[in-house]
């Protein structure tokens, strides 16, 4: 199969032929048909996740077809059109048991802890843990965005941020989780201000919903201008991007009993990030982190899909083939871009 490799961190990765894979006793071979290009893709290829072994191919979000299963699968057979979490499961450990499988004890992650979706074919975990059917009326572009970014925003916004209709909520950074969280936070009710550098970024947050919006390169306290926009500061903020200086503008925002939740990574030379905690102290704040979410919570997402409520179609702003994914994952730590970008590994 054709496949996205890199040598080295930092350095150029290249499309080149590597062997197909095999499914494990548990696990399944899933023909690629669409895979999103995130942001954490190219913290990967820079060298932020120990989980990592060169060479490698990344990709962590992703739709396709089972192509091949494993002698000790049940629920899923070649031929079935399936998505899946960027935390695959165990399904056998405390926090699996518990429902948490998105912070399983020994999950595996594409991309990271073995080779991702960058190419034709990917194996997958414990298939029948973490395998999510895709509705025929979804489309394996749109299918590919829900993996990471917009399940990831949607467990951020509905189940971390528990949004109430009429809050505020602020979103720093409009990428594809950001535009994902303003899209899901405006549909349940809530009122946004959508945080970013870039005027595409914010035209797009104010066509899916958002109310208001602060360029953060015009003014010389985001937090500032988020507290004036909502009348004393967000009920519910959400970091998307992962920087410090983001991180901290959230919580800075934030008005009495507010709720922070970090969604971004927060990769630093330290290990760690300053948090305005004086603040978090005095005004009762909530610093929560929020990890994707499980296979087994996607239902309702997907309803609200199928009923047309959301729309992760129109996060989609543009497919590349697999010869140019190289340049596009490089570009990503200076040009994030707004909206989604989706490999199609077969052009």
């Amino acid at each position: 199969m054709r496949a996205v490799v890199f040598e080295r961190f930092g350095e150029p990765a290249e499309v080149r032929e590597v062997a197909d894979p095999e499914p494990s006793e548990h696990g399944v071979v899933v023909r690629v048909e669409a895979t999103g290009l995130c942001r954490s893709d190219w913290h990967g290829w820079v060298g932020h996740d120990p989980d990592i072994t060169l060479p490698h191919v990344p990709g962590h979000e992703l739709a396709g077809v089972v192509e091949a299963v494993g002698t000790r699968v049940s629920g899923w057979r070649p031929g079935d059109r399936v998505t899946v979490p960027f935390v695959c499961a165990c399904g056998s450990c405390a926090a699996c048991a518990a429902g948490d499988q998105q912070v399983c004890e020994r999950q595996a992650q594409p991309g990271f802890t073995h080779w991702g979706s960058f190419a034709q074919y990917v194996a997958l975990e414990h298939a029948d843990v973490n395998l999510v059917a895709m509705p025929d009326e979804l489309s394996f572009g749109t299918a590919a965005a829900l993996g990471c970014r917009f399940a990831t925003a949607f467990r951020a916004v509905v189940a971390q941020g528990r949004v109430a209709a009429g809050e505020w909520v602020a979103v720093h950074g409009c990428g594809g989780v950001g535009l994902s969280a303003v899209m899901i936070a405006a549909a349940s009710g809530a009122r946004v201000v959508a945080v970013d550098v870039s005027p595409q970024a914010l035209d797009l947050a104010r066509k899916f919903g958002a109310a208001a919006s602060v360029d953060a390169s015009r003014v010389e306290d985001t937090a500032a201008a988020v507290r004036e926009l909502t009348g004393g500061g967000a009920h519910l903020s959400l970091d998307a991007l992962g920087s410090p200086v983001t991180c901290v503008a959230s919580v800075n925002g934030l008005r009495r009993r507010g709720r922070h939740v970090q969604v971004g990574l927060l990769p630093s030379s330290t290990g760690s990030t300053p948090v305005p905690m004086a603040r978090v102290i005095g005004l009762e704040l909530e610093v929560l982190g929020s990890h994707g979410m499980a296979a087994h919570a996607y239902p309702p997402m997907l309803e609200l899909v199928r009923a047309g409520v959301l729309r992760p179609d129109l996060l989609v702003t543009s497919a590349i083939p697999l010869d140019t994914a190289p340049i596009a994952l490089a570009a990503m730590g200076t040009a994030p871009g707004a909206g989604v970008t989706v490999i199609e590994p077969w052009r």
